[in-house]
């Protein structure tokens, strides 16, 4: 007697149900449906972002720098953390308010 199994039968998933409407529309993808005053290309605080995160880096670095120097000198160690924050900061502020408004969007400004 030979016996063969029977051959499992596996029916297709069902398709998935027909909508007889539009999918939704996303105006953030269309251009064309956005407010006159709304960009999706700037940034909404006019300040590129590097700068922002270069800024919090550099002073962080700069605060732990003088930090370390002013304690671990003596006199002048801390003559020296002061005088390095009095020109550092100054500084620091400058080239990053120059990178600030050249890499600013002057097409797409803020409001």
């Amino acid at each position: 007697m030979n016996i063969h199994p029977s051959p499992i039968v596996r029916t297709p998933p069902a398709p998935p149900p027909f909508f007889d409407h539009a999918p939704p529309h996303h105006p953030v993808r269309d251009d064309a449906k956005l407010a006159p005053t709304e960009d999706l290309d700037r940034e909404p605080d006019g300040v590129p972002h590097s700068v922002v995160g270069l800024t919090a880096l550099f002073s962080v670095m700069l605060a732990v720098l003088v930090a370390v120097v002013f304690l671990t000198g003596g006199t002048a160690g801390r003559v020296a953390a002061v005088v390095l924050a009095a020109v550092a900061i100054p500084t620091l502020v400058a080239s990053m308010r120059y990178r600030a408004q050249r890499d600013r969007d002057h097409a797409h400004p803020s409001r």
